[in-house]
């Protein structure tokens, strides 16, 4: 007795010379806490990496086709958009190589609206996951950003293989927009995707909203028009700029001034490099804060579950 009496007292004085270590994500806006958060990130990036990989395995579970599916969907937009839109509506008329045009754009608009809606609905999809286990709430947000990138990377190859069989491949040096477009909708996704996932634990009408939100962003970008008409539309040149400015719009421009050859000799906007840079700093400044707001946000998310 006196022996489990001597035992329980040491291992209470181990407890007690054990310091104490907050599980969780530091909240607040100041560097150190954001270190401490992509720290605690960085340590569970495999749960990520089995997460992206359950994602995409889900998607296509007991289809017999599995992948090819991620072909066909781009493969029949692309078809429908350029017969209705290009050809029916007349849309094609002065673009030439409508269908590279057209599809460049659609890729682009295609990640976004994939990266912000996944990410939206991924808290409350993995509600099981949030309620028992603990991990950094970012990984499910970031996990629908993963699977987004590789269905853009199948698409990217559609849009590669395209041009090669039109006969004019993107081998010019406007290739090289293709990497701050890509930065731009990835920064601004994940950003926005952050702040919708944490708010729509709240509010489940964020979801619907956000659906509605990417329909709009698709119309009020370059993707099934041209930049061109839109710059002899509009007389007012402050209006034109606004236009312009969107980060959206600056990365369809920018997909389709890498793989557009057809376009190489068609006024672009000004600064357009410029442009990007700006967007570029904002979205990373948007995606500061909506970590951090997120972070605010998640310590109920089990409650309001």
């Amino acid at each position: 007795m006196s022996q489990s009496s001597d035992s329980a007292t040491a291992r209470y004085d181990r407890l007690e010379r054990t310091p104490m270590r907050t599980i969780g994500a530091a909240s607040g806006f100041g560097l150190r806490r954001t270190w401490l958060s992509l720290r605690d990130l960085l340590g569970h990036r495999e749960m990520l990496g089995l997460l992206v990989r359950r994602d995409l395995k889900s998607r296509y579970k007991d289809s017999t086709l599995g992948f090819f599916w991620s072909l066909a969907r781009p493969l029949l937009q692309l078809a429908i958009y350029f017969i209705v839109v290009g050809q029916f509506l007349q849309a094609a008329r002065g673009i030439p190589d409508f269908a590279v045009y057209i599809f460049a754009g659609l890729t682009a608009i295609g990640l976004f609206t994939e990266i912000t809606v996944g990410a939206t609905g991924s808290i409350l999809g993995n509600s099981g996951l949030v309620k028992k286990v603990y991990v950094p709430r970012e990984v499910f947000p970031l996990a629908s950003v993963g699977s987004a990138l590789f269905n853009f990377g199948i698409q990217l190859v559609v849009l590669i293989v395209a041009t090669f069989v039109i006969g004019k491949p993107p081998v010019h040096l406007q290739l090289l927009y293709f990497f701050p477009a890509l930065a731009l909708i990835v920064v601004f996704g994940t950003a926005l995707g952050l702040l919708f996932s944490a708010l729509n634990v709240y509010l489940r009408d964020v979801q619907y909203l956000v659906e509605l939100g990417t329909m709009l962003l698709f119309w009020a970008s370059p993707v099934v028009y041209s930049w061109q008409m839109v710059s002899s539309s509009i007389h007012s040149p402050l209006l034109l700029d606004v236009y312009t400015s969107n980060p959206l719009t600056l990365a369809v421009i920018g997909f389709q001034h890498a793989f557009w050859v057809a376009g190489d000799g068609v006024p672009q906007p000004d600064g357009l490099l410029l442009r990007m840079a700006i967007a570029l700093v904002v979205g990373l400044a948007l995606l500061f804060v909506s970590h951090r707001v997120f972070l605010r946000l998640q310590g109920n998310f089990a409650q309001e579950m």
